[in-house]
C-alpha cells in the first residue's frame, strides 16, 4: 500500500471515532483536557492495535469474527445511544459526572466498538501480505487527532444548542450502529 492509500484508509476508519467523539462530548457538557486525552488516546490506541491483531491472526479467526463483528459494534453503539437519549430527557449534573464515558468500561467498550472495522482491515492486510506496523501507526495517529477534533466540535455544539445536541448525539450513535449492521447484513 502506498502512503496515500494508508492515510485514506486511516481517515475512513477514523470517521466512526470522530462521530462517537462528538456524541461523547455532547453527553459531558463541559470538557476537560484530561477527558479529551483519555478518549483520544484510547481510540487511537485501539484503532492502531486492532489492525495488528487482525494481521497477526490472519485467516485463523476471520471466519469467527466476520459473523459477529457487526452485532458487537451495533450493540455497543446502540446501548450508548439509548443512554444518551435518556440522559437528554432528564439531565442531572451529578449523574453525568458518574457516567463519564471517558472512564472505565464505557471507555473500553466505545474503543472496541469504534475499532472493530480496523480488525478487518488488519485481516485484509495479512491476506495481501502487506506490512502492518506503519499502517497501524498512521491509523492510530489519525484516529487520535480525529477524536480530539470531534470532541472539540461536540462541546462547541453542546454549549450552543444544549440538551437537544445530546439527543442528536444519541441518535447519531444509533445511526452508526444501524449503518454498521445493515452494511454487513446486506452485503
Amino acid at each position: 500500500m502506498t502512503f496515500a492509500e494508508v492515510v485514506a484508509l486511516a481517515f475512513a476508519l477514523a470517521v466512526d471515532a470522530f462521530a462517537v467523539a462528538i456524541a461523547v462530548s455532547l453527553s459531558l457538557g463541559s470538557l476537560s483536557k484530561r477527558q479529551v486525552l483519555r478518549l483520544s488516546w484510547h481510540f487511537g490506541f485501539f484503532q492502531a492495535a486492532m489492525p495488528v491483531l487482525g494481521w497477526l491472526a490472519g485467516s485463523t479467526i476471520a471466519d469467527w469474527v466476520a459473523p459477529i463483528d457487526h452485532w458487537v459494534a451495533f450493540t455497543l453503539l446502540a446501548l450508548l445511544g439509548v443512554k444518551m437519549l435518556k440522559d437528554a430527557r432528564a439531565p442531572d449534573e451529578k449523574e453525568a459526572l458518574l457516567n463519564d464515558p471517558t472512564k472505565g468500561w464505557r471507555l473500553v467498550l466505545l474503543s472496541v466498538a469504534t475499532s472493530i472495522d480496523a480488525l478487518a482491515v488488519g485481516l485484509s492486510l495479512a491476506f495481501l501480505q502487506s506490512e502492518i506496523w506503519w499502517p497501524a501507526l498512521i491509523i492510530g495517529v489519525v484516529a487520535f487527532c480525529m477524536t480530539a477534533l470531534g470532541m472539540s466540535l461536540g462541546v462547541r455544539l453542546g454549549k450552543r444548542f444544549g440538551h437537544a445536541m445530546e439527543a442528536t448525539g444519541g441518535l447519531v450513535l444509533l445511526a452508526i450502529g444501524v449503518k454498521i449492521l445493515s452494511e454487513h447484513l446486506l452485503s
